[in-house]
């Protein structure tokens, strides 16, 4: 029993960084609110160039993708990677918490959906399920967009990944593949995608580059 008790105290301190996972109790129930009370009034998003890219259903995949690219390399981080695992944390969810600010301040959505699909297949099905569950509201800044860069960012400056070149380059092929698949399957404006680029490379610069020591100091006390 004691042996037990201490596997358990051991596995608790190991992996207590996993607190940051608690973070979902806040962002779910405040994306859902802002969904319900988002409906009929919210603010048009649109840009011209939105009507010249064309609808091309098969970027469905990568826009999909999105869920395993970004959760498997966030508990693979988690259970390897202490340090990387909270540099990313840090990077999501300030701008997941930006994102919820924004949609609770400034409700906003768009008309970008082909009322009628050009052609009827695989990947067009699974898109009008899509549709069905994910309202196009709230859409900027894009989290799918933002979350994608900053799996990439995670990746590239791990060290475990320092020597993985082909790999590295494997990822930032996906998440400009899911950078583009948001638009091509007409789920956001090129809006949404302009201002999480924006706020990742803000965030790019104050949790990977700059070395800011209040930033430093929550780091190291997370640490112990």
């Amino acid at each position: 029993m004691t042996d037990i008790k201490g596997t358990f105290k051991n596995l608790f301190i190991r992996y207590k960084h996993g607190a940051c996972f608690l973070y979902a109790l806040i962002y779910f129930p405040w994306f859902s609110f802002v969904e319900a009370h988002v409906t009929r009034h919210f603010h048009i998003v649109h840009v011209p160039f939105d009507d010249i890219i064309p609808f091309i259903e098969f970027f469905i995949i990568p826009y999909a993708f999105w869920f395993p690219y970004v959760a498997i390399p966030l508990v693979y981080f988690f259970l390897t990677d202490k340090e990387t695992f909270l540099k990313s944390c840090r990077f999501l969810f300030t701008g997941m918490t930006v994102f919820l600010i924004v949609s609770t301040i400034y409700p906003n959505g768009a008309y970008l959906r082909p009322i009628v699909f050009p052609r009827n297949n695989i990947f067009t099905t699974i898109i009008q399920i899509l549709y069905k569950m994910d309202t196009p509201t709230n859409l900027f800044p894009s989290i799918h967009v933002y979350n994608a860069l900053g799996t990439h960012l995670s990746i590239c400056y791990s060290k475990r990944f320092r020597d993985f070149k082909a790999f590295k380059t494997g990822s930032l092929i996906i998440a400009i593949l899911i950078v583009l698949s948001t638009m091509f399957i007409k789920q956001h404006s090129i809006f949404d995608v302009l201002t999480a680029i924006a706020m990742a490379l803000i965030f790019w610069f104050i949790f990977y580059r700059k070395n800011f020591s209040f930033l430093n100091i929550i780091a190291r006390k997370t640490n112990k």
